[in-house]
C-alpha cells in the first residue's frame, strides 16, 4: 500500500459495544496498520477498559499503542502502569497531559506532557515508542501559537520518538506547523490525524471541544444538506479523500485516522486512496 496506516479506537463501555468493536477491527485489519491506538478518559477514567482493548489488539495479532496521561498522577502510580503495559507485551505509548475530571484541581505530580515523556524514558529507557500530541491549528489552551509549538518541541526534546495531529481539514496549517516545529529543532516524524466526515453535529460538537478548526465552505456545505445523511457522507468521503491525497502526495510519513469506532468511513478513504 506504500503509506503506513493506523487506527485509533475508544474503550467501549458494553459488551455489546466489545463486541462490535471486535468486528470493526477485524475489518480495519484488512488495510494491515502499524498499530492501533486505544484513547484513555479523563484522569484515567477508562484505564481498564483501555488496558482490556489494547490487550484485545495484541492478542489478535496487531501493534497496540495505549493512551497515557498523567494529570493528576503520581511518580509512583505510572510507574506502576508502564510496568503492567510491559508485562502485556505493550511496546507503543501516545504520551498525553490529559483533561482532568470535572471537579478536580490540578493535582499529581505532572502538569505537562514532556513531564510524563521525561519519566518515561527515565524509568524504560527505549523500552516504548512514544508518540506525542502536536496541534497544527494551536491548542485550545494555550496561551499563544508560539508558545503551544515551544510546549511541542519541549515533548520532543524530552525524548519522543514522533507525533500524531489533531485532526485538521487545511493541508497548509500542517505543512506549517512541520516546517516551524523543524526550525525549532524539533524534527521527529509528525503524523497526520484523519478524522472521518460522517455526522455533521457529531463533527461540529467535537471541533468545538478541541479547537479544531472547520474551514468555511466545509461548514456551510454541511449545513446545507441539513439531515440528509447519504449527502452528508458522500461530501465527507470526498473531503477527506482529496486531503489525505494531497498530505500523500507531499510525502507525509504515515495516516493516522480516528475511526470513532466504525470502519465504513476509513475503508472507503483508503480504498480510493490506494486503487
Amino acid at each position: 500500500m506504500g503509506l503506513p496506516l493506523s487506527f485509533e479506537f475508544f474503550p467501549p463501555k458494553t459488551p455489546e459495544g466489545a463486541e462490535k468493536l471486535r468486528a470493526v477491527r477485524q475489518q480495519l485489519y484488512t488495510l494491515k496498520p502499524e498499530f492501533c491506538s486505544v484513547t484513555y478518559g479523563a484522569g484515567g477514567s477508562t484505564q481498564q477498559g483501555t488496558f482490556d482493548t489494547v490487550q484485545a489488539i495484541l492478542s489478535e495479532g496487531v501493534d497496540a499503542a495505549s493512551h497515557f496521561s498523567c494529570i493528576g498522577a503520581t511518580r509512583d502510580s505510572v510507574r506502576s502502569q508502564l510496568g503492567t503495559l510491559r508485562a502485556m507485551g505493550v511496546r507503543r505509548l501516545v504520551a498525553l497531559r490529559g483533561d482532568l475530571p470535572s471537579g478536580y484541581g490540578l493535582g499529581g505530580e505532572f502538569h505537562y506532557a514532556r513531564d510524563l515523556v521525561a519519566f518515561i524514558r527515565e524509568e524504560t529507557g527505549r523500552d516504548f515508542h512514544i508518540e506525542v500530541a502536536a496541534y497544527p491549528e494551536v491548542h485550545p489552551q494555550a496561551k499563544s501559537p508560539q508558545a503551544d509549538l515551544q510546549a511541542y518541541a519541549d515533548k520532543v526534546k524530552a525524548g519522543a520518538d514522533s507525533a500524531i495531529t489533531q485532526y485538521f481539514f487545511n493541508s497548509d496549517a500542517y505543512f506549517r506547523f512541520v516546517d516551524d516545529a523543524h526550525r525549532l529543532g524539533a524534527d521527529v516524524p509528525v503524523v497526520p490525524g484523519i478524522m472521518p466526515i460522517t455526522s455533521s453535529s457529531q463533527l461540529l460538537r467535537f471541533s468545538d471541544a478541541c479547537g479544531a478548526e472547520i474551514p468555511r465552505w466545509i461548514r456551510l456545505r454541511l449545513q446545507a444538506f441539513g439531515d440528509d445523511t447519504a449527502s452528508i457522507r458522500a461530501f465527507g468521503l470526498d473531503v477527506v479523500t482529496d486531503l489525505c491525497d494531497q498530505l500523500r502526495n507531499a510525502g507525509v510519513p504515515a495516516l493516522h485516522f480516528y475511526t470513532m469506532n466504525q470502519s465504513a468511513a476509513t475503508l472507503e478513504i483508503v480504498r480510493r486512496l490506494f486503487t
